[in-house]
């Protein structure tokens, strides 16, 4: 069931209620921990870039996060994690939040954006192999798995490895 969703950008009220769309998303508290490591480092956290998808009363249903990585030498971002409450999935809520993401993030001027997640998930939003376009990780993971967007279709993408924000332990 698919339905319109309100987006915004995280506010200093929403700590709870993220950490509340993430726990129940996901089997352990890892990803929930994650999301508060990446908020407490300044080198990752990107003001504006921390996602909500809200229903019509304003209760949070999705969130979608982008922080600082590096392409190479070059600064990226980085999608994750994506959640949205269980009872709200297939709504159109996740894929709300990181389409504003995605448009959060080109309104101030980034470019590469790199996904570690479905392959049958990501492209609909523009997202292709990594590996493509010269960008690989330092660890085993499946080369569909690895996608990236440019956000500019005028600059060309960065090759090189992806370097994580240290909270990701990679």
């Amino acid at each position: 069931m698919s339905r319109t969703w309100s987006t915004r950008a995280e506010s200093g009220g929403d700590r709870a209620a993220v950490r509340g769309i993430v726990l129940a998303a996901f089997p352990t508290p890892a990803e929930a921990d994650l999301v508060d490591a990446l908020r407490a480092d300044p080198d990752a956290w990107i003001e504006g870039l921390s996602v909500l998808s809200v229903d019509g009363s304003g209760r949070p249903a999705g969130h979608a996060l982008l922080t600082r990585c590096r392409i190479g030498a070059a600064p990226a971002l980085c999608l994750a994690p994506c959640a949205v409450l269980p009872e709200r999935q297939r709504t159109g809520a996740g894929s709300a939040a990181i389409r504003a993401a995605l448009r959060a993030a080109a309104g101030l001027g980034e470019h590469a954006v790199v996904v570690l997640g479905h392959p049958a998930y990501y492209p609909r939003f523009g997202f292709t192999r990594a590996s493509g376009h010269g960008i690989g990780v330092a660890f085993d993971v499946p080369d569909e798995a690895l996608m990236v967007l440019g956000l500019d279709a005028g600059r060309p993408l960065p090759g090189g490895t992806v370097r994580y924000p240290a909270p990701f332990g990679l």
